[in-house]
């Protein structure tokens, strides 16, 4: 293959890839801004989506309706897990949160694992995106195009919910000061359930979306949560632009770097992450450390 259709092939995984860390990592970055919740757990989410939406599938053969249905039966159990588990931690060490959310990860990969087995299980495509199209030479996937569009439709319309609208700017004053916003009296408490079930969801609809892509296995939660974690830390804290932005560097530098440095792929995400951290310990769109 020529340089120039192996080039724009990878560019468009790499795309693809992006758009799904940032469905993930959009809900990541505001349960850690708003909440303070070192969640562990939300890669969890990613995995309980693609499940969730294998078995609506299987039920009805409907790929659409898969999509509906998982980010809501996740939203769901991401309510619940804040309300009954988390809230009592607010107060506390984060070490014990961390602690918790991180026992939720093997909770949750081994309910997976005795409900659905342990092996990897595909997802198929919706029938209108399972062929694939010519792009500069290259030979791409419709339904990678279909990730790429639907998540950048997504993106544009997180940033008019959370910029436009009264619960927009709601979340982000509780981003930047949950005290402060539960003064002028908003029901912080419920906000505070309504982000962290949002956030579930978005991992959960993140989770369906990869299902066709990478398929379905019990470990895929936690191998999604560090790229998600590095993405949150070169955006920076409670902000849509830098999970945006964060999500396509990192997509594109991971992609890149295991078709050409397979060796090395990882160690370069971690690099572009130190450089981000060295430059601006805030993050490239993240409020400024006090």
């Amino acid at each position: 293959m020529s340089f120039v259709p192996d080039f724009f092939g990878q560019a468009l995984n790499g795309l693809s890839y992006g758009v799904l860390l940032f469905l993930l990592s959009v809900g990541l970055t505001l349960i850690f801004g708003m909440l303070d919740v070192v969640n562990l757990a939300h890669g969890s989410f990613y995995m309980l989506g693609a499940y969730a939406g294998l078995a609506t599938i299987a039920v009805t053969g409907n790929y659409w309706l898969a999509m509906l249905v998982a980010p809501v039966a996740v939203g769901g159990i991401g309510a619940l897990l804040e309300r009954a588990c988390l809230r009592p931690l607010y107060r506390r060490s984060p070490l014990d949160q961390v602690l918790l959310t991180f026992g939720f990860i093997y909770l949750f990969e081994d309910l997976v694992k005795w409900i659905w087995g342990g092996r990897i299980r595909s997802i198929p495509p919706p029938e209108a995106f399972s062929g694939s199209v010519q792009f500069f030479g290259a030979t791409v996937p419709s339904y990678r195009l279909f990730v790429i569009v639907f998540g950048l439709v997504m993106a544009v319309a997180l940033w008019l919910l959370i910029e436009r609208t009264r619960l927009g700017a709601i979340i982000r004053a509780g981003v930047f000061d949950a005290e402060m916003t539960a003064g002028v009296g908003v029901n912080i408490d419920l906000v505070f359930t309504g982000v962290f079930a949002f956030g579930a969801a978005l991992g959960g609809l993140s989770g369906v979306i990869a299902g066709p892509i990478q398929s379905a296995s019990p470990p895929m939660g936690a191998g999604i949560l560090i790229p998600a974690l590095i993405v949150v830390v070169v955006g920076g804290l409670g902000s849509l632009k830098g999970s945006l932005v964060g999500s396509l560097i990192i997509g594109q530098a991971e992609t890149f770097g295991k078709a050409w440095l397979p060796g090395a792929s990882m160690v370069i995400i971690y690099v572009v992450m130190a450089l981000v951290v060295l430059l601006r310990p805030q993050g490239l769109f993240g409020r400024a450390l006090k």
